[in-house]
């Protein structure tokens, strides 16, 4: 039996699958390869459909669910769809999130302190509030995404690294308050990563990167039955990283 076989039939719901080459997009196909059915759930409607018919062609039997997770009622519905199609949800990855204010607080506004901090955190805070019940009943687990920012924070990105602290806070609590349904909760909190987009921004060079396949090696280890942890946020550094200390 390989590592991951323990996913076949469980409902998997990712956040932030809209774009592909992205954490999100990779973390559902290793679910959905790993035989689980997903629910991938991303703002771009036409992004997160053409995710799905691609995971279709790779045998990965997936369902999409567009909307802004910022609305208590998008959240809502990404849970209604795996009960509706699925009738159950067993692991519910908190992707959606990204770095979009840069730069010191001097010149940042409202709007994108509020931006930062909705898609990091409100996005995980609500899509967790809706998938508690349904994850009661499977004894299920919630992995968010945090960041080496919490640990190792930046000056020009304050508010990214306030959103990314706050989501290892938010997970260490709902930890505790969802013990006693033996629901787990925990976070990874990766460095930069080989996505897209950085390797667009930063080059393919000098920049250290995490690796995708480190990203989905820590989550499903987390969501696996053999890990017994719960409010833990693992970090994940490139390789050759030093330490890391708060």
């Amino acid at each position: 039996m390989s590592a991951n076989a323990e996913f076949r039939d469980k409902v998997v719901l990712v956040t932030g699958v809209g774009r592909a080459g992205q954490i999100g997009n990779a973390v559902a196909l290793a679910f959905g390869k790993a035989g689980a059915k997903i629910v991938a759930c991303d703002k771009n409607a036409v992004g997160v459909a053409e995710r799905v018919r691609e995971f279709a062609a790779q045998g990965v039997d997936a369902r999409p669910c567009a909307g802004d997770l910022t609305v208590p009622d998008i959240a809502s519905l990404a849970v209604e769809v795996a009960l509706k199609h699925y009738g159950r949800l067993d692991i519910v990855v908190n992707v959606a999130g990204g770095l979009t204010t840069y730069g010191p607080i001097s010149s940042m506004t409202v709007q994108a302190f509020d931006r930062e901090i909705a898609i990091n955190l409100k996005t995980a805070v609500l899509v967790s509030q809706a998938a508690m019940e349904a994850l009661s009943h499977t004894k299920g687990c919630i992995i968010n995404f945090s960041s080496i920012a919490y640990f190792q924070p930046q000056a020009p990105m304050a508010v990214y690294s306030a959103a990314k602290a706050a989501v290892a806070g938010f997970t260490r609590s709902l930890a505790l308050e969802l013990k006693d349904r033996e629901v787990r909760v925990n976070a990874i909190a990766p460095a930069m990563v080989r996505t897209v987009d950085n390797v667009a921004a930063m080059g393919d060079g000098e920049a250290q990167y995490v690796e995708m396949h480190e990203i989905t090696d820590g989550v499903m280890s987390l969501a696996s039955s053999a890990s017994s942890d719960t409010g833990q946020i693992l970090p994940i550094a490139p390789a050759g990283a030093g330490p890391l200390t708060l």
